[in-house]
């Protein structure tokens, strides 16, 4: 019995092995958490750096934007205004073409409902799998203008954005690049010819 009473008031150690524990835990997060912190804090740091436009002529950003607002703007802010005729060109061609290719997948698909339906379509001497074939060829052919379509509109954006970092790059006279005729006397009886390619600063 006093062996029981005096295991009864002795420590007990498993709080404080559990409070050490914790203590550690807590000083490994906190290491944890302030590297992470820092973490953050850099690439946060890296996000913030914007590249930095105003030693161009043109904004490219800007140029992009008003070419995405309205095709063509771009290539305006960028002083290339005889870009605009071509690209319109290009999409009214392609709009022309998704339209022509849009009414004859609609024909043959109207065609080859009335075959299914046992009515009479406009071409009797196709059968089912000819007007397959036909409705099958003009949906892709539409489809692929319309991604032709999105393609037109992407190099137009690319355009504006290329042109504006370009307007920086100086063309003046200074620089000139020549190919000219090149001789050259090694001995007296050893001549070559050539052409030689010149780029003057």
């Amino acid at each position: 019995m006093k062996a029981l009473i005096f295991h009864k008031f002795q420590p007990p150690k498993a709080p404080w092995t559990f409070l050490g524990l914790l203590i550690l835990c807590l000083f490994v997060n906190c290491g944890a958490f302030s590297q992470e912190v820092e973490l953050d804090n850099i690439k946060t740091s890296e996000k913030k750096e914007k590249p930095d436009y105003s030693n161009l002529p043109k904004n490219p950003r800007k140029a992009t934007i008003y070419s995405a607002i309205l095709p063509g703007a771009g290539q305006v802010y960028n002083n290339k205004a005889w870009k605009v005729p071509i690209l319109y060109a290009g999409i009214m061609t392609d709009v022309y073409f998704i339209r022509f290719n849009n009414r004859r997948y609609q024909v043959f698909r109207q065609a080859l409902f009335d075959f299914d339906d046992g009515n009479i379509n406009d071409f009797p001497n196709l059968n089912r799998d000819a007007l397959v074939r036909n409705v099958d060829y003009w949906r892709r052919n539409r489809d692929l203008c319309y991604l032709l379509l999105g393609a037109i509109y992407a190099l137009n954006l690319i355009d504006a954005n290329v042109d504006a970092h370009l307007s920086g790059f100086d063309i003046s006279d200074d620089l000139a690049l020549g190919i000219e005729p090149h001789f050259e006397t090694f001995s007296a009886n050893n001549n070559s010819m050539g052409v030689s390619l010149k780029l003057k600063f």
